[in-house]
């Protein structure tokens, strides 16, 4: 199993950037951030930096979307960075949320979203791409390699995933849903005649390592709030009939409003509706043993990367505890002498 570290751009980028630093020293493999412009500064930016002063990590929004973003400028910022860096780079991918809700817009349609990760992957791989009625090229990309990993939840995200995604990122670590959500996206892509184990699964969730339950709830709170964006939207496009399982979409019943000035942020007020419980199975809390027993059964789902938000009080201790006892433990053993 892998393991990557997404963060928010929050100021200074400094701080962003020795995270990161910090994410390789103790063994994770991905930095993702999020990308919503407005909210906190232009991630772009501060993966050049990162890539500098780091030698392995990947990088890459954690999810970019096509909606803000010219899809021919987002496939030239990646190829760019492959050329400076060694082709280091990641790309997640989706509808788009607090990017485009923060400006009153809306997520793209499936066709849309279907379409860009078409025109980025092929420009972003020194392919050419029919764009707008014209053939378009990088005449300066030679040997870019870029993975299209896509955010969804939905019946029909899903199904798009497994037809085109090169990943498929799920923004939650329940068991049971991440069972279901991985097998509808690996009978998808089997059903678009495309192998199914080829397609990587990342599972991102909040990441604390502590003893302090409560705490760790309270400070992982926001990320229920988060989801519930999301399950909103299916809510509202299938009911409550089934199209999803009940355990990801009865917890929102008594969600009322969303603060966007508040995303992803601990202590978010308007995440008072998630219980408890919604907390212990969405995301991922406890003792560096509670945190590998949860992750071998993730990776028994067929996870290949577990992805853990820092969005919390105790970041340096949780990757120091990661890169120490966690994440050894998820590697094949490997001897000296047998």
């Amino acid at each position: 199993m892998e393991f990557g570290a997404v963060l928010q751009t929050n100021p200074p980028a400094s701080r962003t950037i020795a995270l990161a630093k910090l994410a390789e020293q103790h063994g994770f493999s991905h930095v993702w951030t999020f990308d919503s412009h407005l909210l906190w500064q232009e991630p772009y930016v501060i993966y050049s930096a990162i890539l500098a002063e780091t030698r392995r990590i990947k990088v890459g929004p954690f999810v970019t979307n096509p909606a803000t973003r010219d899809w021919t400028v987002t496939a030239s910022v990646f190829a760019t960075l492959n050329e400076m860096y060694g082709n280091r780079t990641i790309c997640g991918i989706g509808r788009g949320d607090s990017a485009v809700r923060v400006t009153n817009g809306k997520p793209t349609s499936l066709a849309e979203l279907r379409e860009s990760i078409h025109v980025i992957r092929e420009l972003a791989n020194s392919r050419a791409v029919e764009y707008n009625g014209a053939t378009l090229r990088f005449p300066w990309s030679v040997g870019s390699e870029l993975d299209v990993w896509v955010a969804a939840y939905g019946p029909l995200a899903l199904k798009l995933t497994g037809e085109v995604g090169d990943g498929f990122i799920l923004q939650l670590a329940d068991l049971d849903i991440a069972e279901w959500m991985i097998r509808t996206v690996r009978d998808a892509a089997e059903n678009a005649g495309r192998d199914p184990m080829s397609i990587k699964f990342c599972v991102a969730a909040p990441m604390y390592i502590g003893e302090d339950r409560q705490h760790m709830r309270d400070q992982c709170r926001w990320f229920g709030g988060m989801v519930g964006n999301h399950v909103a939207d299916i809510v509202g496009k299938y009911g409550t009939s089934g199209a999803v399982p009940k355990a990801l979409t009865d917890y929102i019943a008594g969600r009322e409003s969303y603060d966007y000035n508040e995303h992803g942020r601990a202590g978010n007020t308007h995440t008072a509706f998630v219980p408890d419980e919604i907390v212990d199975r969405f995301c991922v809390l406890g003792t560096a043993e509670e945190h590998i027993e949860k992750l071998e059964a993730l990776r028994a789902l067929g996870v290949d990367q577990f992805a853990g938000y820092l969005q919390h009080d105790n970041k340096e201790e949780t990757l120091r505890v990661y890169g120490e006892t966690v994440i050894p433990a998820l590697r094949d053993t490997v001897t000296a002498k047998s």
